[in-house]
């Protein structure tokens, strides 16, 4: 089995200035729960909204993300951060790792405009993977609201998609239910997590690669882990959904749609072995 015990921190949080609350929350989590693999917390934590401010940009905060990183012997997507690169402002995740090293950063692709002022859109899908666990990819809030970036990441063989959200509007219901078709279609495990208190909505919500709903939270603070099997991932796009439909072994073969999309991972999308039937049930004659 290849699990993945996952973090996930829906923190009140205030509008600026959080590190001292996440980093504590953390180091809680971290002592109740001593086989974390993956501290996941809401966009903009730290800081909140505003490129303006540079005090809460990236550079200032990725050596205490790494120290932390290396105590809790976790990895750490510890939401996101605006940075300036080459005169440009993006909106950022840096993955760490448990030796506090940088492995990648997620730039938004699709800033929430016209309200995300001065945000740069990014063109880079990201992914990354957690030795013998398996590929992970990253959105970062509106990035859900676009079928195609999830696609891109399935098709490049995520197995799982990490969102760090910052949602305080109306709108996180129709998020929620886009995460969990996005589950479905792409056939992974979507880990979506929100932030609450004078930031955000809450209501994060983990689905898996059925598009069943594994954990929604309230409105209020909720630290939760989930344990994540990714061979229900292999399970899903081999065999089905519930062992019917294979949306990811149609796209694959489908000899116009398929082009749409560079790149794609061709050898582990041929691991997935040829369009098969099984033996369909209705749903009552499962019990």
């Amino acid at each position: 089995m290849r699990n993945l015990k996952i973090a996930c921190l829906q923190l009140e949080l205030k509008k600026s200035n959080n590190f001292d609350l996440v980093e504590s929350k953390m180091l809680d989590t971290s002592k109740e729960n001593n086989d974390i693999g993956l501290f996941v917390l809401s966009e903009l934590c730290i800081g909140g909204a505003g490129a303006e401010n540079k005090t809460f940009y990236l550079e200032n905060y990725l050596h205490k993300f790494s120290a932390l990183a290396r105590t809790v012997n976790a990895w750490i997507i510890p939401g996101t951060f605006y940075e300036e690169v080459d005169g440009e402002i993006f909106n950022t995740a840096p993955i760490i790792n448990p030796s506090g090293e940088l492995v990648h950063k997620c730039r938004k692709m699709f800033p929430w405009l016209p309200y995300e002022k001065n945000v740069s859109l990014s063109n880079d899908a990201c992914l990354f993977d957690i030795p013998n666990v398996g590929k992970l990819g990253v959105h970062i809030c509106y990035d859900l609201w676009f079928p195609e970036t999830s696609r891109m990441l399935a098709l490049s063989g995520a197995e799982i998609i990490i969102n760090p959200t910052l949602t305080p509007t109306k709108d996180r219901e129709i998020e929620t239910i886009m995460v969990r078709a996005t589950a479905a279609q792409q056939q992974l495990f979507y880990v979506d997590i929100n932030s609450c208190g004078e930031q955000g909505c809450g209501h994060s919500v983990v689905c898996d690669p059925n598009g069943e709903v594994i954990h929604k939270s309230t409105e209020s603070e909720d630290v939760f882990t989930v344990d994540l099997d990714l061979d229900l991932t292999k399970a899903a796009r081999e065999n089905g959904i519930f062992g019917l439909g294979q949306p990811i072994k149609s796209f694959r073969d489908h000899e116009g749609f398929k082009n749409m999309y560079k790149a794609k991972d061709e050898d582990y999308l041929k691991s997935l072995g040829s369009m098969t039937e099984s033996q369909i049930k209705e749903k009552n004659d499962e019990q």
